[in-house]
């Protein structure tokens, strides 16, 4: 925490109190009806707040217990320290006990003594014990007038009260300790004038026995000091001496009758401790020649107190107070001390009015400067600290002799609501009353802090709040009425007023883009109904360049009226429209009306629909012009809270405020989604951002404000994108909860609780466990920046980043990727501790995006082949091979990367190793083989690290386009010891991406052996599925011959050796299956169904109960081929149900390649899945919009399977050419949301598009795909006519219709290679 407004202090003559108890400083102030305890200008340790509602009017310290006294008008509290603080937390203070006092029109006196007695003075004095509870009254005494200050000596023998307007000073002098009944005697200390105020002299330490002595100031501007008759003190006091506080100070242009002085006693304990601090300060060799010093120590050695005397306007008199005792005079031993003028005594400033202000002092033991508290009547207290002796110092040296430490103010109720201004420099905070307040927050690397400007007076009640200009003017949107307050200065003044007369409830004053950047004097305001209706105003400000055309009514100027009216009638059923929280860069004031304008408003409808509008005001038409900018359906309905940032980026909460889901409208996809339980119920959202367009959002709960950081995208660990890096807790300051909190500039965050503002900076302790995982660098004294820990999570990676690597590797640059390896090795290689890692290598940036080195998206489709280009690290051509592979692994295991967190290190072991694997067989296989390969031989190194439980449909993709799947089926086969079992077969993904029938039977029967021989005893009933798929059952007979101990043996081999093509053994099959299927043995039904003939029966056990997609596809292709019926309506209604309702591109571009509709294929990987089904099934659940479902890697298969078959071309050519275009730019600014740059650098500067078709083709005619190529057209496999088993009834954008037949071609030499793999 950087600041804290503790609370407004209420204007009390006794409504600040402090003393020095258990080797702490307590300072204790009212506020409202709270107490703000603090123990240094800066740090709070507790606020406590009553159930009563009714404002305190007096609070006491007491030094010796610790105890601290509050009344309100009629009860008086005693509050006791629970803790000293001792292990490290902060003292804190509970309710001891509480009475009541009879009311008066006057506010209470509270003095604590001796021994735990309290003094309660009003129209009687009350002495009370407060050891027992309750506590005690042993003594009252009624008074003929109300007391305005009663005070009891430090030894409780003595009652010093006087009453308001009084000149008489009653001093009880006390009989008798004994705890029975107490007698005082009393007698008079007359004064020419009323009294101001009294004190006793405080004691040097706690229990002093010492003579009474009693400082007491008039109205005719005389200090007077009384004291004991003599030492025995048996009689009243008398006056000792007394210092004219008037001529204290001359001033020539004062009249005798405006002398106003402020006076406080300097104690000799304070002076003491602070005297013996500045020795401290000055160091041996400089304390003798320094003569301020030397002088200062003159007079703290000899029994002195001083009496400090300002004029409130620059001047300052001290004078010692020497040896006061009943046995010396007065009159010779006053003594001035320094008579000094500075700025910094000018404590009134320039304010005319009768500002009361109280003066208090201390100075802590053995630590601290001299602090001075001046509370200020108008709602302030300012600290000051002090050098003493500088402070004292009489020559007129330029030094600082006070300087300010922290000026305590805020409200004097519950905060309810603040509102920033647009840059953040002024917020204004409201109460639950109505009391305004405008506040400037002024940030530098010392002082950070938020300084009252204005307190507004507002009656009516408040339905929205904005600043403009930096605050120099409030608008307040009544209902029924649109006020503004001019706060230029501290004095406001109501600038102009407007009735207005609207359909609907007003939900927002919003503050439109100026027409012109440069004149700042006219505003536009805007507000907008739930009926979708809205209003602007037009406002001139007085501002200097205001130049505009007044207009006068009645002789007065008018300065605010209706400019225009407009609907956003499109805008659907608005639950919430709100400003945009500012983030990002600064706007630029355009003049356009484009997407590119900056957003004013977000609305949200009771549907969930959030949509972002900028405006332009155009005042030669009359009118404002509205733009959406961005929509979507979030689906999230009846939102309880929402938040929208200039980063198109918004949050909702859920109706019962427990589900927290941030969106990227722009993107329409979910990036987070949380629920918080219901006993944490969100309450604020608040939107910010880091110089380089970092989004950060504060969630703010009852007690605890958690700042979320946007992260990288990272698809290969399925990370979040979001993630909380700090949690603000008010708990150990304050009981209230939070009212509202907002953002300022530059990072930091006010939270307003109870009638306190906390101000947080960017700056925070590493014992945050929330960003544990993340290495983020912290500063010497062990604290962070947020801005450099989101910067860490966000913006570009390290090239050797795993996330990097990989996704290099997935674009198909592998000579890169090479490249990359080879420079991570010479770099480990010379690597000393301490160096610092370059985040490329060393190796030229260019080379990611330009030349031969371009990925797999260039013309030809295989732009890195294996076989091209295996360009070097250096001249001694060195080439990658798994022995540097090898190596590099065994020095990542010494050495720490520092741009690295331990599991990243461990990832980027485990790519390079598998790097090395996959070079071995380099020459032999395809690209898309080796990335499945890569990818498998990572997922089986980080099987138990993940919950990944098989391949994703990406890799599965991958192998499927294969050409070398027999190098894949034996890797993957050796990955499994040669034992491949049906789970390890759905890990792989195998039957889903093996292209040939033949070898999809040859693996399935593998599997079906080891399923039978993975047991000891070798079960039958375990392999019985897969051989009745493979239609083997003579197989699966003589198994069971061998099983002797299965007690099912004779009744199975019995039933197998029947027929099953005759009805009756059919029907028999079928029974056993329903037998098996309530006994829940599924897999053994499903057999028993494929014995029977029923595959579609079989199908369904395996997705409905055995919930294994994979199982019911692999005996569909096994039983009936890749033709059959079954697998299409399988493919069908299933798959591509499941890939529409996830978002699953990758699986709904699979299935589609197997119904032989390539151009769906193509298109599915390009637009949402449910679009392209003939039900298009409605995706309403999260999972379908999450930022997960996009990848780009999708981008690195659409370039390569668009150009691959005429099919694709064709469905290729389906996609619109904006479509495409704005799927380019997504995949690039997903690239660098994951910190991938370079990589979206490379993609959009080296994408091709199809060239447009020349011309329409004629009627009935198709344009030949061949002429949307840029290359060769002999390369792609003619596979146009469509093959019978496709349905002609999917939605394909006019596929149904069947081509006209053509002339057939001899087809080129090429296509027929290129159809073979080659």
């Amino acid at each position: 925490m950087k600041a804290v407004l503790p609370g407004q202090p209420e204007a009390c003559l006794q409504a600040v109190s402090t003393g020095y108890w258990d080797g702490k400083r307590v300072i204790v102030y009212i506020t409202g009806n709270a107490l703000a305890i603090l123990s240094d200008p800066e740090t709070i340790l507790q606020t406590i707040y009553d159930d009563d509602e009714r404002k305190l009017e007096a609070v006491s310290f007491d030094e010796s217990s610790g105890k601290i006294a509050a009344c309100t008008d009629a009860t008086v509290r005693i509050y006791r320290p629970l803790s000293h603080g001792d292990d490290g937390g902060s003292p804190k203070w509970a309710l001891q006990t509480s009475f009541e006092v009879a009311q008066g029109s006057t506010s209470a006196t509270l003095s604590w003594g001796s021994s735990e007695e309290l003094l309660v003075g009003r129209s009687s004095l009350w002495l009370y014990n407060t050891t027992s509870t309750p506590a005690s009254c042993h003594w009252q005494q009624d008074l003929p007038s109300p007391a305005k200050a009663a005070n009891l000596s430090p030894d409780s023998s003595y009652i010093a009260s006087v009453g308001y307007h009084d000149r008489l000073v009653k001093v009880w002098r006390r009989l008798n300790f004994s705890s029975e009944e107490i007698h005082f005697e009393f007698s008079y200390l007359p004064h020419p004038r009323a009294v101001t105020s009294i004190q006793w002299r405080k004691p040097f330490y706690v229990d002093q026995t010492m003579e009474n002595i009693l400082y007491t100031f008039c109205v005719d501007n005389v200090m007077r000091v009384w004291t004991g008759a003599d030492g025995s003190g048996c009689q009243s006091l008398h006056q000792w001496g007394k210092l004219d506080l008037a001529a204290a100070i001359r001033n020539e242009h004062e009249t005798r009758r405006h002398y106003l002085r402020w006076a406080f006693i300097l104690s000799q304990r304070d002076l003491a401790n602070a005297a013996e601090r500045a020795v401290q300060e000055r160091g041996d060799g400089e304390a003798k020649e320094d003569v301020a010093l030397q002088y200062l120590l003159s007079i703290a050695n000899r029994d002195t107190e001083i009496c400090v005397v300002f004029d409130g306007h620059g001047s300052m008199s001290s004078w010692a107070l020497e040896n006061i005792s009943s046995k010396s005079g007065g009159a010779e031993n006053v003594d001035n001390v320094a008579y000094v003028k500075s700025k910094e005594f000018d404590f009134l400033g320039s304010s005319t009015g009768d500002n009361h202000v109280e003066i208090l002092s201390y100075c802590n033991k053995n630590a601290g400067n001299l602090h001075m508290l001046f509370h200020h009547f108008d709602g302030k207290v300012e600290v000051f600290q002090s050098n003493i002796a500088d402070f004292l110092d009489p020559t007129s040296h330029a030094k600082a002799r006070l300087s300010p430490r922290a000026t305590w103010s805020g409200h004097s109720a519950s905060i309810k609501k603040i509102v920033r201004n647009f840059s953040g420099r002024a917020i204004v905070s409201r109460t639950e009353d109505g009391e305004s307040i405008v506040w400037r927050h002024t940030a530098g690397p010392s002082r950070n802090r938020l300084i009252r400007h204005n307190v507004i007076p507002e009656e009516r009640h408040i339905h929205r709040i904005c600043l403009i200009r930096g605050g120099r003017f409030v608008v307040f949107l009544h209902h029924g009425s649109i006020s503004v307050w001019d706060c230029a200065s501290p004095v406001h003044t109501l600038l102009a007023e407007c009735k207005y007369d609207i359909p609907g409830k007003p939900l927002c004053i919003l503050v439109l883009p100026r027409e012109r950047a440069d004149d700042d004097s006219v505003a536009h305001l805007a507000t907008v109904t739930s009926e979708q209706r809205g209003i602007v105003w037009e406002l001139h400000l007085p501002l200097k360049n205001d130049d505009a055309t007044k207009v006068h009514t009645n002789g007065y100027e008018k300065r605010l009226w209706e400019f225009c009216r407009f609907g956003l009638s499109d805008a659907g059923d608005l639950a919430y429209v709100l400003p945009v929280d500012p983030a990002g860069s600064s706007p630029v004031i355009s003049g356009f009306l484009d997407v590119f304008a900056r957003d004013v408003a977000v609305t949200y409808t009771h549907s969930g629909r959030v949509e972002f509008w900028t405006a332009r005001v155009s005042r030669e038409k009359d009118r404002v012009e509205w733009l959406s900018t961005s929509s979507m359906e979030t689906g999230v309905s009846e939102p309880a809270l929402v938040s929208g940032s200039t980063m198109k980026k918004a949050a909702l909460v859920s109706e019962d405020r427990s589900e927290l889901t941030i969106w990227d409208i722009r993107g329409a996809r979910v990036e987070y989604r949380q629920d918080f339980e219901n006993h944490n119920t969100v309450q604020d959202l608040d939107w910010t951002s880091t110089p380089d367009s970092q989004s950060i959002l504060a969630v703010g709960f009852p007690y605890r404000i958690i700042l979320l950081s946007q992260m990288r995208f990272d698809y290969l660990n399925k990370g979040p994108a979001w993630a909380p890096i700090r949690e603000i807790s008010i708990r150990e300051f304050t009981p209230h909860p939070i009212g509202d909190s907002t953002w300022l500039s530059d990072g930091n965050l006010v939270i307003g609780a109870g009638n306190q503002l906390f101000l947080y900076d960017r700056t925070f302790g590493t014992t945050d466990r929330l960003i544990s995982h993340a290495r983020v660098p912290h500063r010497k004294d062990g604290t962070r920046d947020l801005y450099d820990v989101i910067q860490r999570l966000n913006g570009p990676l390290p090239i050797f980043h795993p996330q990097f690597l990989s996704q290099c590797i997935l674009a198909g640059k592998h000579v890169m990727v090479r490249r990359m390896l080879m420079a991570l090795n010479q770099m480990l290689k010379y690597h000393v501790e301490g160096d610092v890692i370059d985040d490329y290598l060393s190796l030229d940036l260019a080379e990611f995006y330009t030349g031969n080195m371009t990925s797999s998206m260039s013309t030809n489709g295989h732009g890195s082949s294996y076989l091209v280009d295996q360009t070097s690290y250096d001249d001694n051509d060195e080439v990658f091979t798994e022995d540097i592979a090898m190596a590099i692994c065994e020095k990542l295991q010494q050495i720490t990367i520092p741009q690295l967190s331990g599991h990243e290190q461990i990832q980027l072991l485990d790519i390079v190793e598998c790097c090395g694997v996959v070079e071995k067989q380099r020459r032999s296989m395809d690209e898309n083989g080796s990335r499945f390969m890569l990818f498998f031989r990572q997922h089986a190194l980080r099987k138990g690290r993940t919950n990944e439980i098989h391949m994703s449909w990406r890799e599965i993709n991958w192998a499927y386009h294969s050409t070398s799947q027999d190098i894949l089926t034996d890797f993957v086969s050796r990955q499994y010891h040669g034992t491949m079992l049906w789970q390890n077969a759905r890990e792989s993904g195998m039957f889903m991406w093996l292209a040939d029938e033949a070898a999809v039977k040859a693996q399935f029967e593998i599997v079906a052996r080891n399923e039978y021989t993975k047991s000891e005893i070798k079960n039958p009933v375990d392999c019985s599925l897969f051989y009745l798929a493979l239609k083997k059952k003579t197989v699966l007979q003589g198994l069971w011959r061998m099983a002797t101990w299965n007690k099912e043996q004779v009744a199975t081999q019995r039933l197998l050796a029947n027929n099953f093509d005759d009805p009756r053994w059919k029907t028999t099959a079928l029974k056993n299956a329903y037998a098996l299927l309530s006994k829940r043995r599924f897999e053994y039904a499903a057999a028993f169904f494929l014995l029977a003939g029923h595959l579609q029966d079989a199908v369904n056990i395996c997705l409905n109960q055995v919930k294994d997609i994979q199982l019911a596809i692999a005996i569909t292709r096994v039983y009936e081929g890749d033709n059959g019926p079954i697998l299409r309506k399988l493919l069908e209604n299933e798959v591509l149900a499941v890939a529409a309702q996830e978002g699953n591109r990758w699986l709904a571009s699979w299935a589609f390649w197997m119904l032989k509709r390539r151009d769906m294929a193509v298109r599915a990987l390009i637009t949402p899945v449910y679009t392209l089904l003939e039900t298009p099934i409605s995706s309403d659940n999260l999972q379908a919009k999450s930022f997960l479902t996009d990848d780009p890697a999708l981008v690195v298969l659409y370039s390569q399977l668009r150009q691959k078959t005429l099919q694709t071309i064709r469905g290729a050519s389906k996609v619109m050419p904006r479509t495409e275009w704005e799927f380019i730019l997504h995949n690039a600014r997903l690239y660098d949301r994951m910190g991938c740059d370079l990589l979206g650098l490379d993609l959009v500067r080296n994408w091709e598009f199809f060239r447009q078709p020349p011309s329409a083709p004629e009627i009935g005619g198709e344009i030949d795909p061949r002429k949307l190529l840029r290359r060769r057209s002999s390369m792609v496999v003619q596979d146009m006519p469509m093959s019978p088993v496709a349905p002609g009834d999917m939605k394909t954008g006019g596929h149904g219709v069947k081509p006209p037949p053509s002339v057939f071609e001899e087809p080129d030499a090429n296509s027929l290679l290129d159809s073979f793999g080659f």
